[in-house]
C-alpha cells in the first residue's frame, strides 16, 4: 500500500510540474491510474484532497486556480499545477567554513525525526552549492535535547499553527487545570523547553513548560496567525531567573552541600547548634525540594514551610519505596535499541525527489555510495529505484523515468523536471536555522562567524519555511556557564592547559586540577569539558555548571594526541566498574538512558529495571532521595541496605 500511494504521489508531482495551464481534477485522474483503485467517485476525491495536503506539508507548492474568475468557487473546473520556480531549491553558495557549521547544526538534534530531517536538508544544500564534508570550525560540540514530554506533540502544534488543549500543573499552586494554547513558539532554557503562545482561557500570552503538562497535547480544530512582532528568542530572554518570587532557608552541615552553597543568590546567615545557615531564592518548589532531598541526611530545609513538606513527603516516599517490595531481576539480554519506525510513504517520496536530482548530477553513481548517502540499504535502493522505473503517467508520451543500473553504476534519464532538490519543508528549515542560530550565539564566538552568515544565508534561501525559525529557539549556556565555556574554547584554540576549581558531588568535595582540555560537549543540556586530567593520569569529563573557577595557563599541552574513549557516553566504563540495578517508574526511566544501562528488563508491573555500570556507589543515595521513591536500588543488596539507611537518617530531620 505504501508504495502504491508512493508512486501516486510522485506521478503526481511529475503531471503538476510539467505544465503552466494546470490539470483539472478529472485530466489528474484520467493520467494517473492509481486513483482509479478507489471504491467511488467519492473516494477518489477525498483520496486527491489528501494527497494535496501532504504534498503541501512537504513544502512542495502545490497551487489551485480558475481560469475563469467567474466560476472561482466551481472546484470542478479548478486547476492545479506546481510552480517551478517555487518548487526548486535555489542554488546557494556556502564557502568551507560555512559548510561545516551546517554539517555541525545538522547533528546537533537528539530526536530520530528531526536528525533525519536535517540530514535531507544537508543533503539538498551539498547538492546546490554546499561543501559535502569537512571539520568543524568550532572547539565545540552542541547538542539539542528535545527528549521532554510530549516535545513532538508540542513541535507539531507549532509549526503547522494548531491550537492545543492539555491538563498543566502550575508550579505557584500544585493545582492541575485544563489549558487551551495556540502556540506561537517553543524553546529551551535552564534545561527546560517551553511552549509560548496566546492562552484561550485567560485571552493573554503565557508560558508553560512541557514537563509540568499532566496529559499529552490534543490537537484541535482551526489555525491561527502568529503576531508579527512575536519572535521566540526574545521570549527567552524575557524568561529570567530573576523571577524566583520564594526564599528558602535551609540547615546544612559544615563543609558540605556544596551544591546549595554555589547556587545562584546563596548566602550564609549564621549558624544554628553546629548547623550553617544557607539562603536562598527559588522559582520551582518541587525542582528546589529535589535539589535539597539529594543530600539527604547532610541538609534540612526549615522555610517556608511547603518547601519543608515538599522535601518531608520526598524523603519519605523514597524510604518507602526502597524499603518495599524489591523483584529479584533476571536480565537475559542487552538493552533494547528503539524500534525503527516503518518508512512512511511521505518520507519514501522526500527521498524519491531528493535521490533524483542528485543521480542526475552524478551519471553513473555507485550503488554502495548511493545508499549509504541516503542511508539506506542496498535492497531498499534497489527497490527505490524500481518505483522510479514505474513512476509517471502511463498515457503522457514518454512520461515514465528511465532507470538503468550497467553493474553497480546507476543511470537515470527523462526526469528534468526533478532535476533540482525541492524547497526545504519546515522540519529541514527549522533544524538548520535552529541549530545554526545556537551555534552563532555560544560565547565566544566572533558575530561575523561561518555560522552567522551561514544562518543568514540559510534563512533567505529557504523562503516562507526559514521563516518559521523564528517560532524555534534554544538557549544552550547561562551566565553562570558562558564565561567557562568561552575560556575552555580559548584554551583549546590556544593548545594550553587550564586550572581548575573543581566540585564533585560523589564526594562533596572541591577540588583542585590541572587538565590538558580536548573538546567541549553538551548532553542533555549539560556542558561537558572531556580533558586529560594530570593528576589521575587519565580522560575525565567534567561538568561546567561544576566548575567553580577555570585559568588558562602559559603550559602547552603535549603535542601528542591523547588516547580518547570512543564515542559520545559521558561515563566510560572501567574494569573496577560496580553494576547497580535500579528500579524505575515512569518519571524516573530517563535514568536508565542518561546513565548508559547496559542491560534492561520490563517488569509486569510497569517499571523499568536497568542495570548500571558506576565507578562509585557514593552518589547514588542522593539519585534515590531526589527522585522521591520514582527509582529504588534492588542490587547490589549491601548498596539497597545502605540507601534505606540513608534516606532513614535523612528522615530524622523532619519529625
Amino acid at each position: 500500500m505504501s508504495a502504491k500511494r508512493t508512486e501516486r504521489l510522485l506521478t503526481l508531482v511529475m503531471l503538476l510540474l510539467s505544465t503552466q495551464r494546470g490539470y483539472t481534477k478529472e485530466e489528474l485522474f484520467r493520467e494517473i491510474e492509481l486513483y482509479g483503485g478507489a471504491p467511488t467517485p467519492s473516494a477518489r476525491e477525498k483520496l486527491f484532497d489528501r494527497d494535496k495536503a501532504m504534498l503541501r506539508e512537504q513544502g512542495i507548492p502545490v497551487q489551485s486556480f480558475s481560469d475563469d474568475p467567474a466560476f472561482d468557487h466551481d472546484n470542478s473546473i479548478r486547476r492545479y499545477r506546481i510552480d517551478a520556480a517555487e518548487y526548486r531549491l535555489p542554488a546557494v553558495t556556502f564557502s568551507a567554513e560555512e559548510s561545516a557549521a551546517l554539517t555541525l547544526a545538522a547533528g546537533m538534534w537528539d530526536v530520530a525525526t528531526l536528525d533525519s530531517a536535517a540530514a535531507r536538508a544537508l543533503r539538498k544544500l551539498q547538492d546546490r552549492g554546499a561543501a559535502d564534508g569537512g571539520a568543524a570550525p568550532l572547539p565545540v560540540e552542541p547538542r539539542i535535547r528535545t527528549n521532554e514530554p510530549h516535545w513532538d506533540e508540542v513541535w507539531r502544534a507549532t509549526t503547522s499553527r494548531r491550537p492545543i488543549a492539555f491538563g498543566y500543573g502550575a508550579a505557584s499552586t500544585g493545582r492541575e487545570e485544563p489549558r487551551t494554547l495556540q502556540p506561537w513558539g517553543m524553546g529551551s532554557r535552564f534545561g527546560h523547553w517551553y511552549v509560548v503562545g496566546l492562552d484561550l482561557d485567560r485571552g493573554e500570552e503565557r508560558y508553560f513548560r512541557l514537563s509540568r503538562m499532566t496529559t499529552a497535547p490534543r490537537l484541535l480544530e482551526g489555525t491561527y496567525d502568529v503576531p508579527e512582532h512575536f519572535a521566540m528568542l526574545d521570549s527567552l530572554a524575557s524568561l529570567d531567573r530573576a523571577d524566583e518570587p520564594f526564599e528558602a532557608l535551609v540547615a546544612v552541615q559544615p563543609d558540605t552541600c556544596h551544591l546549595l552553597r554555589t547556587r545562584r543568590g546563596a548566602v550564609l546567615d549564621g549558624a544554628d547548634g553546629g548547623w550553617d545557615l544557607l539562603r536562598f531564592p527559588y522559582g520551582d518548589p518541587g525542582d528546589t525540594a529535589a535539589d535539597i532531598a539529594a543530600f539527604g541526611p547532610r541538609a534540612r530545609a526549615i522555610s517556608p514551610a511547603d518547601l519543608v513538606a515538599q522535601v518531608r513527603n520526598r524523603l519519605t516516599r523514597a524510604s518507602a519505596a526502597q524499603e518495599g517490595h524489591l523483584p529479584v531481576v533476571g536480565f537475559t539480554g542487552p538493552a533494547p535499541r528503539p524500534a525503527r519506525r516503518k518508512a512512511s510513504a511521505d518520507a519514501r517520496l522526500r527521498r524519491l525527489l531528493d535521490l533524483v536530482p542528485y543521480l542526475l548530477d552524478h551519471p553513473g553513481a555507485d550503488m554502495g555510495e548511493t545508499a549509504n548517502r541516503f542511508g539506506v540499504s542496498l535492497d531498499q535502493l534497489a527497490a527505490d529505484l524500481e518505483l522510479l522505473f514505474v513512476s509517471g503517467p502511463r498515457y503522457y508520451p514518454d512520461g515514465l523515468i528511465e532507470v538503468s543500473i550497467d553493474g553497480d553504476r546507476i543511470f537515470l534519464d527523462n526526469a528534468d523536471n526533478l532535476a533540482a532538490p525541492v524547497r526545504l519543508n519546515l522540519d529541514e528549515a527549522c533544524t538548520l536555522i535552529v541549530g545554526l542560530d545556537t551555534l552563532r550565539r555560544l560565547p565566544g564566538l566572533d558575530p561575523g562567524s561561518a555560522a552567522a552568515t551561514a544562518h543568514a544565508k540559510l534563512t533567505e534561501a529557504a523562503g516562507d519555511a526559514g521563516r518559521a525559525g523564528k517560532a524555534i529557539a534554544t538557549t544552550l549556556t547561562e551566565d553562570a556557564v558562558g564565561p567557562t565555556l568561552e575560556t575552555i574554547q580559548t584554551a583549546l584554540r590556544d593548545g594550553v592547559r587550564l586550572e581548575l576549581t573543581y566540585l564533585v558531588p560523589a564526594r562533596d568535595e572541591v577540588t583542585e586540577r590541572t587538565v590538558e582540555p580536548i573538546r567541549a560537549f553538551s548532553r542533555d543540556d549539560v556542558w561537558y569539558l572531556q580533558a586529560w586530567c594530570i593528576g589521575a593520569e587519565a580522560v575525565r569529563n567534567f561538568r561546567l555548571d561544576r566548575i567553580q573557577n577555570a585559568q588558562l595557563t602559559a603550559v602547552p599541552v603535549r603535542a601528542e594526541p591523547r588516547p580518547v574513549p570512543a564515542g559520545d557516553a559521558v561515563f566510560s566504563p572501567t574494569a573496577g566498574d560496580e553494576l547497580v540495578t535500579f528500579i524505575l517508574q515512569e518519571p524516573a526511566r530517563w535514568v536508565a538512558e542518561h546513565y548508559d544501562a547496559g542491560r534492561t528488563v520490563e517488569l509486569a508491573d510497569g517499571r523499568l529495571a536497568a542495570e548500571i555500570r558506576v565507578a562509585t556507589t557514593s552518589w547514588i543515595p542522593g539519585l534515590v532521595g531526589r527522585l522521591g521513591g520514582d527509582a529504588v536500588v534492588a542490587a547490589p543488596g549491601q548498596l539497597s541496605k545502605e540507601c534505606s539507611a540513608w534516606l532513614s537518617a535523612a528522615r530524622l530531620n523532619y519529625p
